[in-house]
């Protein structure tokens, strides 16, 4: 990198050209991401022009804007129709709309269509994230003439690993591989080496179930048919890699108590970043005067024996940590499909288990600590870690049931995470805390 803006800085152009040639289309766009808006616009008309469109593809949306604001319209038209069409209706997606008008005014006819049967699927659903170019081949083909069309066919296709087998209406009939035909001699038929029982998508379909078929059957791309069966794209495996990454940021965000947030943290304006958090902050700061008013319910108990007060972090603190474990294990089971909702006793049966052992070291520990620190108060002590122990059970219990009753209401599990448990657990842990104080100790 650095090398290259030597070159930029010395006006060393002939060198640096020859230098992008050799470099990968995401390391030029990333070089692109650190020079000024003049300097982006000289790289990108500099790249050779089976690299341009490559390269473009990988920059954040307010560089492609920037690029394409500063070039000409046989520029842009020559960028839209390079671009796989996949990639293409993501930049617009995130385009202001007088430029996707000025895109679509140059783009080819054929092009143009194209973009517009995409945009118009459900976001986040499969046909979203698929593109166009595909190979396709016709069961009556030999070994032989399915080499030559992917010759002949396959320079611009997004992939010619995998190809699909379809009739005459483009029904989907079968899928076979690169690996099929080089196996097989030339003569033999598409049709007696194809695999019928093919994995597909419905253009419909959300796409974390379109990432969850490509994780179990560990696929690199995936046919997308429509309501009649007629195969309109596939989903290839780095499209899907940016689903992934998509859908972990979004279900962190929400488990932190935050509005998910489509755009990189340093471009994101303080004042969304405030909106994106103060709903959430909001709901907890009014939930968590729940536990303000508990204790002064309880200010008589307190008030008797201040020493109950001391252990009141230690026992919020520790049901909120337990609640939270559980919630966050449960949330990560639910998301990957290793439990459905139709397992909710045994999760609870399982997580009360888990309590019973951590609480009861946990309470061990504590009691030992506590005998040695306040000799003489066996009834406190007793009082603090039977308090302990109930605390953890209830709040595992809560942080493993919690998510599958969001999902089960069709909310998002992550919204019931670490914030939201933390705050309904120390509601509850105060209660059990001072009724057994106000029992054993007869306050």
């Amino acid at each position: 990198m650095e090398e290259l803006l030597q070159y930029v800085e010395e006006r060393k152009f002939r060198l640096l050209r020859s230098r992008l040639a050799e470099m990968n289309e995401a390391d030029i766009a990333e070089f692109m991401e650190e020079l000024d808006d003049n300097k982006k616009v000289l790289i990108f008309r500099m790249l050779p022009k089976d690299q341009a469109a490559d390269a473009f593809a990988f920059l954040e949306p307010d560089i492609q804007q920037h690029i394409i604001n500063s070039i000409t319209d046989a520029e842009v038209s020559k960028i839209i129709e390079d671009l796989f069409v996949d990639d293409a209706v993501d930049m617009l997606e995130e385009l202001p709309a007088t430029v996707v008008k000025r895109v679509m005014r140059t783009a080819g006819t054929e092009t143009r269509q194209l973009i517009n049967q995409f945009l118009q699927y459900p976001e986040n659903s499969a046909g979203s994230i698929m593109t166009a170019e595909y190979i396709g081949l016709k069961k009556y083909m030999n070994v032989e003439q399915a080499f030559a069309y992917i010759r002949a066919h396959g320079v611009d296709k997004e992939t010619i690993y995998t190809c699909f087998v379809t009739d005459g209406q483009r029904r989907l009939e079968g899928v076979v591989t690169i690996k099929d035909l080089l196996m097989n001699p030339y003569e033999m038929k598409i049709q007696d080496i194809m695999d019928e029982n093919v994995i597909k998508a419905v253009t419909t379909e959300d796409q974390e179930e379109v990432v969850d078929l490509f994780n179990k059957y560990d696929l690199m791309c995936l046919p997308v048919v429509d309501h009649e069966e007629r195969l309109v794209g596939i989903v290839t495996v780095d499209d899907v890699v940016d689903v992934m990454e998509e859908e972990a940021t979004e279900d962190i965000e929400k488990m932190a108590a935050m509005l998910p947030s489509d755009k990189p943290y340093l471009k994101t304006g303080i004042f969304e970043l405030a909106k994106n958090r103060i709903v959430w902050l909001t709901v907890l700061m009014i939930s968590s005067m729940i536990t303000g008013s508990i204790l002064t319910y309880y200010e008589a108990a307190f008030a008797a024996l201040p020493l109950l007060v001391s252990f009141v972090p230690m026992l919020t603190g520790t049901g909120g940590n337990a609640g939270s474990q559980s919630s966050t294990t449960i949330i990560r089971a639910m998301t990957i499909g290793d439990v459905e909702p139709r397992d909710i006793l045994r999760i609870v049966w399982k997580e009360i288990r888990v309590a019973v052992v951590v609480g009861v070291i946990l309470a061990g520990l504590n009691f030992i600590r506590l005998m040695l620190q306040y000799p003489g108060e066996t009834l406190v002590c007793v009082t603090v870690v039977v308090s302990l122990m109930l605390t953890i059970i209830l709040a595992k219990t809560i942080g493993c049931t919690l998510p599958i009753l969001a999902q089960l209401l069709h909310l998002d599990p992550a919204i019931m995470a670490a914030p939201l448990i933390s705050t309904i657990v120390d509601a509850c842990s105060l209660i059990v805390y001072f009724q057994i104080a106000c029992h054993l100790l007869a306050i």
